[in-house]
């Protein structure tokens, strides 16, 4: 009998692949939103930094969710046996998140202000425990420490080129999502590099630099998650033959 997958959080690096494994740079990135949003919640943070530490919040949740809608959970679904129901249940939460922090972004000045953002670290916050709790443990059950350094590469490449504000109306799955939201990459990172800016210069730099940042990003990420899919059928492709005909008969199908 398979011993059941048992939760990242509590796994020290030799455990989970290495310092470089997707499953360490995962556990990084969900501490520090831990920490970031438990800052923002203290009483004493001046308003500017508050606002500061918001866009860092933003910034640092949809670049993850991206990488991970890109890489991960299509891996996910080819070597878990649940991984379909599994991953839908995480593109619904991140969905979730999207729509509410679009709300948030749009209503700088509704009294409700507050209140959203409690209830959007409460989705990130399960969000965090899903995924180290029933999902991340599934690639650690499937692939040894060198693929997954290699997959966690992939991973942070993505990440570096991906879409760093909410797009509710973006697919949460490849090809989609890279196809319609790549090219967002470069708006949404010269709206970081200048949250200040006034409308008319803030379109002056997009019109300016837009087309080819997000050209560039299209190619980084695509290229990225290419390398991730061969080296995904090469897994499948060592499994199927050293695997039972029933595990032969799956990955074919």
């Amino acid at each position: 009998m398979t011993a059941p997958a048992v939760s990242i959080s509590g796994q020290d690096a030799d455990a989970l692949g290495g310092d470089d494994s997707i499953l360490m740079r995962q556990r990084r990135d969900h501490a520090r939103l831990d920490a970031m949003m438990n800052r923002y919640l203290s009483e004493d943070l001046p308003p500017g930094d508050r606002n500061t530490l918001w866009l860092d919040i933003v910034q640092l949740v949809f670049s993850h969710a991206f990488a991970e809608e890109t890489v991960l959970w299509p891996l996910l679904r080819r070597v878990a046996p649940d991984g379909e129901e599994l991953t839908r249940q995480v593109e619904e939460e991140h969905q979730a998140i999207s729509e509410l922090v679009a709300r948030i972004e749009r209503s700088p000045d509704d009294p409700r202000r507050a209140e959203w953002i409690q209830q959007a670290f409460a989705l990130i916050r399960q969000d965090i425990r899903d995924e180290e709790d029933e999902l991340l443990p599934q690639l650690r059950t499937a692939f040894d420490d060198r693929t997954l350094r290699r997959v966690g590469a992939a991973w942070e490449t993505v990440r570096a080129t991906a879409p760093t504000r909410p797009h509710p109306g973006v697919p949460r799955r490849p090809p989609g999502n890279a196809l319609r939201g790549v090219p967002l990459t470069a708006f949404d990172r010269l709206r970081d590099l200048a949250p200040g800016s006034g409308p008319a210069a803030r379109r002056a730099s997009l019109a300016a630099a837009g087309a080819v940042a997000a050209g560039g990003a299209v190619v980084l990420a695509v290229r990225a998650a290419r390398r991730a899919r061969l080296r995904e059928q090469g897994v499948m492709r060592r499994r199927v033959r050293g695997g039972s005909p029933r595990t032969r008969r799956r990955a074919a199908g």
